[in-house]
């Protein structure tokens, strides 16, 4: 995928756009392939897979007694089966754990980007909010996806609703998966809550579709928050194209 880049002399929402957008793409990227990954899975890991009954016998050690001594009978279609069901499904959780990490990534920063042209600010890439996570890694702050929807649906954007929608379904989806990591380090969990749990997990599967959506929906937010900005651009060229014509014409 790929797309051109604004040039280094555009003005600064040009690049702030390539940056949204960047994001964007690394996240349906990502999202492709733990896509793949979950087929590749669910085909090597099909319950309905016959496994060939071949076996290859021998003595490990002709000289050992015991266990040791005992025959050596690998399945070979059996063993292959095996590893590439744990290659995949390995893939698979690694790809899906990437997959949530940019999709957050993308809402995260797109929100950061509304936000900060809503304030007037002109930055020409995002930058992200972060803290430092229990095992010093950086993490996003919380509620980093915030976007002023307020002022949004007072400008009269049509899709204000989308966004708040969208935001409160990656919320549902945040929620849950905090719920479940809370009930899961109880010393104790009773069944109800350990039913409760697995509900919650369901849930929290959403939260990399759900980010990713949310992407989407704010970095067509951008666009409309970039009009006014926009407008006074190229505003400002017009009357530097016109004075300086009247300096020319003296």
């Amino acid at each position: 995928m790929t797309y051109d880049l604004a040039p280094k002399n555009a003005p600064w929402f040009e690049h702030l756009t390539d940056s949204v957008r960047a994001l964007g793409y690394a996240a349906r990227e990502w999202q492709l392939a733990a896509q793949g990954a979950a087929v590749d899975h669910a085909r090597a890991d099909h319950p309905g897979l016959d496994h060939h009954d071949g076996r290859v016998t021998g003595l490990a050690d002709t000289d050992a007694r015991g266990w040791q001594g005992r025959p050596h009978n690998p399945r070979p279609h059996y063993d292959a089966q095996y590893q590439l069901a744990k290659h995949y499904r390995d893939a698979m959780y690694a790809t899906r754990h990437g997959y949530e990490d940019a999709a957050r990534l993308y809402a995260s920063g797109a929100a950061w980007a509304v936000r900060q042209v809503q304030e007037g600010s002109q930055p020409q890439y995002v930058e992200f909010a972060t803290q430092r996570g229990t095992e010093t890694l950086l993490k996003l702050v919380p509620g980093s996806e915030r976007v002023g929807t307020d002022a949004l649906t007072a400008a009269r954007y049509s899709e204000a609703a989308k966004v708040i929608a969208a935001y409160e379904e990656l919320d549902r989806c945040l929620y849950a998966a905090q719920l479940a990591e809370d009930i899961g380090s109880q010393d104790y969990v009773a069944d109800h809550e350990a039913s409760q749990m697995h509900d919650a997990w369901t849930v929290a599967e959403g939260i990399a579709d759900a980010a990713y959506a949310y992407g989407l929906v704010l970095e067509r937010a951008l666009h409309f928050v970039l009009l006014g900005p926009k407008q006074a651009h190229h505003e400002q060229l017009a009357e530097q194209r016109a004075a300086d014509t009247d300096e020319a014409a003296q």
